[in-house]
C-alpha cells in the first residue's frame, strides 16, 4: 500500500521513511541525518515555504541505495521513482532525483533520458540540498566541500562513474556552494 505523502509536514515524515527504508545501513542513515541537519541549518537560504521540502529531501536523498528499491542500480534514480510510486510531491521525488548534479552522472552511465523524467531546477533549493549533500561524509561527518570531493573519488576510484563525471560536476557543486555562501551572507 502507498505511503500517505500528501499532507504536511513532510519532513518528519521522511525522516521516518528514510529510518524504515534503511534500518539495515546504519552507515547511510547516520549520513542522512546529517545531510538533513545540515540542510536545517541552511533552510534560511531558501524560500519559508520550502524549508519543509527541503529538509524532507535531505532525509530521502539516498534511500535509492536500499537493495529492494534498486531497479536501474543509480539511487537517485532509484529513489525518486520509489517516492513517485508512493505519491510524494513532484518536487521531493525531482530533488531527489537530481541531488547533488545526479544528471552529469546519469549521463556517464547511459541513464540521462531516464533521469530527464524527473524536473530539474537549479534554485535555492536545490543548491541547498547539493551544500548540504557535498559537506556532509559518509558517516555524517562534516567535510568541506574539497574534502568530500576528494573523499568520493578514493573512495570510489579513478574509473568510477563519479570521477568520469567530475570534469561537468564538480564546476556545477561549486557554483552552488558559492550561490549558498552568498545567501548565507544576505541572512
Amino acid at each position: 500500500m502507498a505511503e500517505d505523502a500528501t499532507s504536511s509536514p513532510l519532513a518528519p515524515r521522511a525522516q521516518a521513511l528514510t529510518l524504515r527504508i534503511l534500518a539495515r545501513d546504519r552507515v547511510r542513515v547516520d549520513h542522512s541525518a546529517s545531510v538533513a541537519a545540515h540542510a536545517l541549518a541552511l533552510a534560511p537560504t531558501v524560500p519559508a515555504a520550502d524549508r519543509d521540502t527541503l529538509v524532507a529531501a535531505a532525509w530521502l536523498h539516498d534511500i535509492g541505495y536500499a537493495t529492494e528499491l534498486g531497479e536501474t542500480g543509480f539511487h537517485p534514480l532509484d529513489g525518486a521513482r520509489y517516492l513517485q510510486a508512493q505519491g510524494w510531491p513532484a518536487r521531493v521525488c525531482d530533488l531527489v532525483a537530481h541531488h547533488s548534479g545526479a544528471r552529469f552522472v546519469a549521463a556517464v552511465i547511459g541513464l540521462g533520458e531516464q533521469l530527464s523524467q524527473f524536473g530539474f531546477v537549479e534554485d535555492a533549493v536545490s543548491d541547498a540540498l547539493t551544500v548540504a549533500d557535498q559537506t556532509t561524509g559518509p558517516h555524517g561527518e562534516a567535510l568541506s566541500l574539497d574534502q568530500r570531493l576528494r573523499e568520493k573519488h578514493d573512495r570510489h576510484g579513478p574509473d568510477s562513474a563519479d570521477a568520469r563525471a567530475q570534469p561537468q560536476r564538480d564546476p556545477y557543486l561549486r557554483a552552488a556552494a558559492d550561490r549558498v555562501e552568498q545567501r548565507l551572507r544576505l541572512h
